[in-house]
């Protein structure tokens, strides 16, 4: 009969590690996936399951029967199942506050979500010692039990890891990973007690087998987040997707949605942000420079595609290589973004390895996936740089698009003295209006001349759509001085997340927030 407690104890990690995937995913799509939410995150759950490895030590010597054992696990899968309903209008307002930072209402509503995971993650805590004092019962034999029953419960946890991620979260959602975790845990707790209690034992818990069917069907009303204009949202193994319409605009945003990745107007073509400036990265490079020498685009960080939509009306049969990690994105790129142009060649896989492996060299290579505080720290390395400047032609140019704060140019100058180790030119513009900077690395040594005389060469020639010249005048008038010396990136030490989480903190405390409202 000790056979199924094995399975209980595997099942007990399984849900553990599944919780604790599922949570983060619930608290990233307000709060984003930095490291510092997914420090958070793990760090408490680990305290949690400390107190319960405490308690479900006394709690087996004070009772060590199987009954005392799946009462807990009973109560552990309540607990989980009813995480996700109470959350959401936390979650809710929590989502309302970040749209306008207020602090005090998101660091509340962060803690109390946590909050919610502490009865049934101390619960689950107390498995694996109380399934070691019901399993033991011959002192010769604790380390082998012992040893078993923490192998068969990391296998479990293993599982867990990723099932919410590859297969449960992308499929239904992470609310309802919460609610398929915890039943199936229930099951496994009730099916276990009527094995070692009796019949009589389950009767009075028969009353969760209505709750978890009421819960899917009607325990979670209404999407994620409340936002006006919401067109869609969904989830995806990367993550939490929202379509939005505004004033006959398009917007895709992602996760905590403090940045538009994607815009689209069928009436209109520019739209005043870093999409554009993309466009002009050549014209760096001496005069003059025509338009038919730009054959070939690679962006890292497609989203939805506006850059190439955008690049495909100003450069005729220009070549595209988008690489985007998300495939969801990619899908809803194309149903609500109109992105499907012919010259548009998506590749869904990671940016640095596409490139790495990419057969081809570009005019301009587009590096467009950094979303501050949480920037992929591999691409933004000097061994990254060196594989750009690789699949660069010899008139090439590297555009970065990056956040920043409005005093606090850390990242920038960073990324500058970085970028300056393997490219021997660097042009800095800040895009009005906003807090984003473009940076504009060339193969070959460049001036901002080169720039301004390639403008004049444009404006002269008829043929120049306007949206190009257009978007060369404002990188013009927003040049920037040369990014002072900073720490240099490398794959070994890249304490990118250090600089932009301390960023984004010193601008939220400053009061700088209150003077730009």
């Amino acid at each position: 009969m000790h056979k199924y407690l094995y399975v209980t104890v595997f099942v007990s990690g399984l849900t553990t590690l599944a919780v604790e995937m599922a949570a983060s995913r619930l608290l990233g799509s307000v709060f984003g996936t930095s490291n510092l939410v997914w420090a958070s995150i793990i760090g408490l759950i680990l305290i949690y399951l400390a107190a319960g490895y405490f308690l479900g030590g006394y709690w087996a010597d004070r009772s060590p029967t199987f009954r005392t054992f799946y009462k807990i696990l009973v109560w552990a899968s309540v607990g989980i199942v009813i995480v996700p309903v109470i959350a959401r209008p936390i979650l809710q307002l929590a989502a309302n506050a970040f749209d306008h930072l207020e602090i005090g209402i998101l660091a509340g509503s962060f803690g109390s979500v946590l909050v919610l995971l502490v009865i049934p993650m101390i619960l689950l805590g107390t498995a694996s010692p109380f399934a070691i004092r019901l399993a033991v019962q011959d002192g010769k034999t604790v380390g082998s039990v012992s040893g078993k029953i923490y192998a068969t419960s990391t296998i479990g946890s293993f599982i867990g890891t990723f099932l919410p991620v590859l297969l449960l979260i992308p499929t239904i959602g992470t609310h309802r990973t919460f609610l398929v975790s915890g039943s199936f845990l229930l099951l496994i707790a009730l099916a276990g007690l009527w094995l070692y209690a009796g019949w009589k034992a389950v009767i009075p818990y028969l009353w969760t087998l209505v709750l978890i069917p009421a819960l899917f069907v009607w325990g979670l009303p209404g999407g994620t987040k409340n936002t006006t204009g919401q067109v869609y949202e969904t989830e995806s193994a990367y993550n939490y997707i929202q379509v939005l319409e505004q004033d006959g605009y398009t917007l895709l945003r992602l996760n905590e949605g403090q940045g538009i990745h994607s815009i689209y107007h069928p009436d209109k073509t520019n739209y005043f942000g870093p999409w554009e400036q993309v466009l002009v990265a050549p014209f760096f490079n001496p005069a003059p420079y025509p338009l038919e020498q730009v054959k070939r685009l690679a962006i890292i960080g497609l989203a939805a595609g506006t850059t190439a939509r955008e690049a495909s009306l100003v450069y005729d049969a220009i070549e595209i290589d988008g690489y985007e990690i998300d495939p969801e994105i990619v899908r809803v790129g194309r149903l609500y973004f109109d992105m499907n142009e012919p010259n548009l060649n998506v590749i869904v896989q990671d940016g640095r390895w596409g490139l790495e492996h990419s057969p081809y060299q570009y005019q301009i290579i587009s590096i467009d996936a950094y979303r501050p505080p949480y920037i992929p720290f591999h691409l933004t390395t000097q061994e990254f740089f060196q594989i750009a400047r690789r699949h660069l032609t010899n008139n090439g140019v590297m555009v970065i698009n990056v956040g920043r704060a409005p005093n606090d140019r850390r990242l920038i100058n960073a990324l500058g003295s970085t970028i300056l180790t393997v490219f021997p030119t660097i042009h800095v513009v800040d895009i009005p209006n906003t807090f984003n900077s473009m940076l504009f690395a060339t193969v070959q040594p460049t001036t901002a001349d080169n720039f301004l005389e390639n403008l004049l060469y444009l404006s002269r020639a008829q043929s120049t759509p306007s949206l190009l010249l257009d978007t060369m005048k404002i990188t013009a008038a927003n040049l920037q001085k040369p990014p002072e010396a900073g720490p240099v990136f490398t794959d070994d030490k890249a304490p990118v997340e250090w600089i932009t989480n301390n960023m984004v903190l010193s601008f939220l405390f400053s009061g700088e927030m209150e003077n730009l409202e």
